[in-house]
């Protein structure tokens, strides 16, 4: 089948790729030049695993095409999947300009028949909304269909969260339309995955409902994980017992600084600021969010704590990237830790595998006092306090002696708790950690 694919963001390359390894004539536009030419040069826009293999193995078989010529991809194709940008705007609410964009030129090029499918995170009602915009800019009369068909990638795992999801959600009230996007997930059938079918707003309403709910549960479990501080219990103990009860489950139950990225922060605030204006509130997802923003208060508590404050202190950040795998700061907690240590006037040496380019452009308004050496122990040399705020794979497996010998004075903060607190504590590092204070301190002594 021929299927455009209207942005190449994250969403939408990862979309398009996957879309052409099940075989399919894709061709993904933007309007942004630079960003095709990129590609054309083998060059990706996104840091994602696995997901230059296959981009590359579909051009090569000529299933996978890089345009900026949108109205030649829209008279070619059955399918056009919008996966523009929806950036939060006022009040929190989804901005739908660049969707609203795509619309008008949909209308322009449309000549017969098509699928118009949302990819893109849009609050409820979009749908119809979006029907009405391109029914307002159609020169003619042409029949088309809106499906709603939300996407649950997650960065670091989107590859095989497209080829192996949990479910495929289509929202529309066509049967016609419903055949077309069964076709084209068809090769999921094969590993039976399942395919919900619904209404256009219901199915707008479960990305955010999904996402809003995952928000909720780590919003939890860093409440309970602040508690456990208190008391001299173990997180990871509690998250056990926890997930092993069938109707809670062990995902998202891990304590940490707080979610980050593109979607989460962005998507329980529209939730929110939808409630509020349909006289619905969403009490659980309001907390949720304030909880979140707490949560980067608790680890620069935690810093100033072991230090006693952060002015004048040397402090190395290890981890910048909202979470492993991807390169992605956006609503990073590190880059809002980073940037309140050094207005706190710590100086501050920070280090990521992948994100460290990223994250000095966001951190460009606190450049002099942050600096971004090239390896995690150039970060640590010197440093009065090492606090970790991403769980790459290679912090887990840090030389602690070598840390031991490099540092100024021995502090760690393990926001995410990479480390084993026995045997860090063991080694003479002060640790503060995630809900697990007590851990491998002796009875009687004060953590």
């Amino acid at each position: 089948m021929n299927v455009a694919i209207i942005g190449t963001g994250y969403v939408g390359l990862v979309t398009g790729a996957c879309l052409a390894d099940f075989g399919h004539s894709i061709t993904c536009v933007d309007s942004a030049a630079s960003r095709i030419e990129a590609l054309g040069r083998r060059e990706l826009p996104i840091y994602e695993p696995g997901l230059g293999e296959i981009v590359w193995r579909n051009v090569a078989a000529g299933r996978l095409r890089f345009s900026t010529d949108l109205g030649s991809a829209i008279r070619s194709s059955t399918v056009l999947f919008v996966a523009v940008g929806t950036p939060e705007g006022y009040n929190g609410e989804a901005d739908l300009s660049q969707v609203a964009g795509v619309a008008a030129e949909l209308a322009r090029h449309l000549d017969g028949y098509r699928v118009i499918a949302t990819k893109s995170t849009v609050p409820v009602g979009t749908g119809a909304w979006l029907r009405e915009e391109v029914a307002r800019h159609l020169p003619r009369p042409v029949d088309f269909d809106i499906v709603a068909n939300p996407e649950f990638l997650r960065e670091g795992s989107a590859v095989n969260d497209f080829l192996r999801p949990d479910r495929i959600v289509i929202g529309t009230s066509s049967e016609r339309a419903a055949a077309i996007m069964r076709e084209i997930y068809r090769p999921l059938y094969l590993i039976e995955t399942p395919i919900v079918v619904t209404d256009v707003e219901s199915a707008e309403m479960i990305k955010y409902a999904s996402n809003a709910f995952l928000a909720v549960k780590i919003g939890f479990m860093n409440e309970i994980a602040n508690l456990c501080d208190r008391v001299g219990a173990d997180v990871h103990v509690v998250a056990k017992g926890m997930g092993l009860d069938k109707r809670i489950g062990s995902k998202f139950l891990h304590p940490g600084p707080g979610y980050g990225g593109s979607c989460f922060p962005k998507d329980t605030r529209a939730l929110a600021a939808l409630g509020a204006a349909r006289g619905a509130r969403q009490r659980l997802v309001e907390a949720a969010i304030d909880v979140n923003a707490r949560q980067r208060q608790v680890i620069v508590e935690k810093i100033e704590r072991a230090l006693g404050g952060v002015a004048g202190r040397r402090i190395a950040v290890l981890g910048l990237a909202f979470k492993p795998n991807t390169d992605d700061v956006r609503e990073s907690p590190a880059i809002q830790v980073c940037r309140q240590l050094a207005s706190g006037g710590a100086a501050v040496r920070a280090f990521d595998p992948v994100a460290g380019a990223h994250a000095a452009a966001a951190l460009r308004d606190a450049a002099a006092t942050i600096s971004f050496p090239a390896g995690a122990y150039e970060a640590i040399d010197g440093a009065e306090a090492l606090v970790i705020m991403t769980e790459w794979n290679e912090f887990r497996g840090l030389d602690l002696h070598r840390v031991r010998a490099l540092m100024s004075s021995p502090n760690i903060i393990d926001a995410r708790n990479v480390l084993d607190p026995a045997q860090t504590r063991a080694l003479g590092f002060a640790y503060y950690c995630t809900g697990r204070e007590r851990v491998g301190v002796p009875e009687g002594v004060p953590a």
